[in-house]
Formats: C-alpha cells, structure tokens, sequence
C-alpha cells in the first residue's frame, strides 16, 4: 500500500456505496485484500505505509498496537458485509499483504480469514495468500496458516546476495527463503512465490544471476521480479543524493529483465504479467489477476485501497485513526472517487496491456490503433494477436511497456 494518499471526494460515515456500484455483480469476482502495517524495521526502499513500533510509540497509543490488530480488522470485514447488503457472490481471493503479517501471531491472520468466511464466505477454490518475511515464519507458524485456510504464501527473497540485501535494508539471510519454500512444500502449500528485485545499487550481473538461479533451484511455482523504484522519501533516495550509492540505470534493468526472462523460461516458467512469471496456469496469482482485470475488492487496513463497481476508495493511514474510526461506528475511508466510463477505459488499456493475453483493440481510440499500427511494425506488439483484435507486447514491448501505453491511451 502506497503511503500518500490521493485527492477524492469525502467518504461517507458509514461507508456506502452509490447504487450503481454493485450492478451486475454477480458477473464480477471478489476479493479481499487485508493491510498487516506493521515492520520489525523499515527497508531503505519501501515507500509502503508501514510503520515500525519506534514510530509507532506514542503515536495512536494503545489503538495503534498490533496485539488487537486482528480484532479490528475483523470490525471492517463486519462493516463490509453491511455496505455490500445482500450481495451473493462468495469470497474468490484474499491476500494478506503489508508490512510483514507474519509479524502477527498465526492465529490472528487465521481469524482475520476466519471473519471473512463468516460473513461472506469463501469460493470452493478459494485462493489465500500471505506475505511472509523469511525471517518471520518456521515450520510450526507454516503448518498452521495452512490449517487456518491459507493455500498460498508469498517470501520476500528480493536477492541472494548479502551486500546487495545490505543495500535494500533486509534483515534475512542468504539462503532462508530457499528453505522457507521447501518448509511451506512441507507444511501442504501447493503454490508458493519468491519475490525478486533486480537494479540494486551495486548488484552485479553476476549477483543477478545467482539470485536467479537461488529461486529457480528452491522450485516455487511463481516468481515475481520487480525493477528497483527508488522512491523519493526514502532511506535510498537520500543515500544516492549524498554520493553514498550510485543511481539505479534504467539499460541495466532492461539487460536484468532480459536476464530473468532467458532463466525463468529456460526452467519451464511463463510470463503472464510483465513482472510475474509461473510453471502453470495454477500457479498465477489470482488475486493480482483481479487487480489487473478491474474486478471488485475490498481492501482492509490503514491505507488500503478498495474497489467495486467502478468506485475506489481508500483508508486512512494511521492505525490508530484507522481503529478510532471503527471504533466509533464509522467507516476508516479517508476519501473516494467514482470513475467515469473514460476512466475505465484507460485503466483496462493501463493494466491489461502488460497481461500475456493483452487488451482489446476495441478499447482504443483512432489515434490509439494508429499508435498500435505503429507499434506492430516497430516490434513492440506482436502481429499474430493484432490481427485477431487484440494489443499483446512482445519481449521488446514488455522493456517499453509504459511507453507503449502512453501512446495507446491516446
């Protein structure tokens, strides 16, 4: 979760949905994402509205604690319920996401899931992730998440190499997620993701590829590698202005893209989003694919974003507003916006663009098909789709992806 906040109209106090909101429904998934705040400590990178408990001392008091975390949260999963009425559909996707939930005793992120069952329920094949610090789960913490319902786990490897996490702030060590894999293997999750981030200042190629090779060898069946964003605010962005570490370069993340999608396809993984690859169909995270496919969520937490039928709205930041809000009978939205025909339009072609299926050309505009035109001839969309009706990019597309979408939101 983001940690500014963008502009919008008031929330309402008791969090209600204009009507139009949950028409047709039943024909959309929902999801659940749940925001766990909290970090042991703060990465130098992350711009997430995390907080540690130095910064949270004195700073929202008791209402701010993580020891009664799952308790409110759960009072927002309860005022969901009320704010979606009678609306059927049963629960297709939760992600626990922060922060570090793992941070939070199991049992809490079990009740947390537990709440969500009670009042909505959850889909047959329901898909449950969390996030996990390597550091922060053991085989017994494992095996009871996935006794609580949780089918998915998501560790933050980000690299192998110790200098490169040094640089990045991670407190875990080399080769910990590797074991984490085989111990949720172990524990009965059939999906389990290694998060990666390439770019660091001073990662070689060579530091690259082995962490590359670390992921593939631990065998999980999706991986995710993100190009380093340094963030202004952060501790990184003010190592590089005083000369402590060099700029990230823009030609060393297309050579370390390139990379990782010669080794992942090498070892049997496919690209279905531009930076998330998995052996099988299976293996993909649902819940991002209702993120990019404009589906319906509900996002719990401080600084959590929501979404339903064309309406966003988002959390306040602070966990202890965010309790004091529940706590008096009220919504914790600090604001929304209600999205016009046009605005959707742009976000599918944002976000289905860099899915391996594309988006379709009817989304576009004139000058939309004739920067695709364009793009087809210069290599970036690849012509087999175009000629069936859809933009899909090709390797060279998914290096300018957001170049290719500023000229097809034209």
């Amino acid at each position: 979760m983001p940690s500014v906040l963008p502009d919008g109209e008031p929330m309402p106090e008791d969090g209600a949905l204009p009507p139009d909101a949950l028409r047709n429904a039943g024909e959309r998934p929902l999801g659940f994402y749940l925001h766990v705040p909290y970090c042991a400590t703060r990465c130098g990178y992350c711009d997430f509205n995390t907080y540690t408990a130095t910064e949270l001392r004195g700073s929202g008091g008791a209402l701010a604690s993580r020891d009664n975390y799952a308790a409110t949260l759960t009072e927002e999963v309860r005022l969901a319920r009320k704010v979606l009425g009678d609306d059927p559909r049963p629960v297709r996707t939760v992600f626990v996401g922060g922060g570090t939930p793992t941070l939070l005793p199991a049992a809490d992120l079990v009740t947390m899931l537990g709440a969500i069952r009670e009042e909505f329920g959850l889909a047959d094949d329901c898909e449950v992730t969390t996030e996990a610090n390597p550091e922060s789960v053991n085989p017994a913490y494992l095996a009871e998440l996935r006794e609580g319902g949780f089918n998915r786990v998501s560790f933050g490897m980000q690299s192998a190499r110790q200098h490169v996490l040094r640089i990045l702030d991670r407190t875990h060590t080399p080769g910990r997620p590797e074991a984490c894999v085989a111990e949720a293997r172990a524990a009965g999750f059939d999906h389990v993701n290694l998060d990666l981030i390439y770019g660091t200042p001073g990662e070689s190629d060579a530091d690259w590829q082995a962490s590359l090779d670390a992921a593939i060898g631990a065998g999980p069946d999706h991986v995710s590698a993100y190009a380093l964003i340094v963030e202004e605010g952060t501790q990184l962005a003010r190592r590089i202005r005083r000369g402590e570490v060099p700029m990230t370069d823009d030609d060393v993340h297309a050579d370390r893209y390139l990379m990782t999608e010669r080794a992942l396809a090498t070892a049997g993984y496919s690209w279905y989003e531009v930076s998330n690859w998995a052996t099988s169909r299976a293996g993909r995270c649902l819940h991002n694919e209702l993120y990019w496919r404009g589906a319906d969520w509900w996002g719990a937490g401080p600084g959590a974003h929501s979404h339903v039928g064309g309406v966003r709205w988002w959390n306040v930041k602070h966990p202890g507003a965010y309790a004091q809000a529940l706590g008096d009978g009220k919504s914790p939205g600090a604001g929304r916006e209600v999205l016009s025909d046009e605005d959707r339009r742009v976000e599918r072609i944002l976000l289905e663009l860099r899915l391996v299926e594309g988006c379709e050309l009817s989304l576009l505009k004139p000058a939309g098909l004739a920067a695709a035109e364009k793009a087809v001839r210069d290599g970036l969309l690849d012509d087999g789709p175009y000629t069936e009706g859809r933009a899909v990019l090709t390797l060279r597309g998914r290096l300018l992806a957001d170049a290719v979408v500023r000229d097809l939101v034209d």
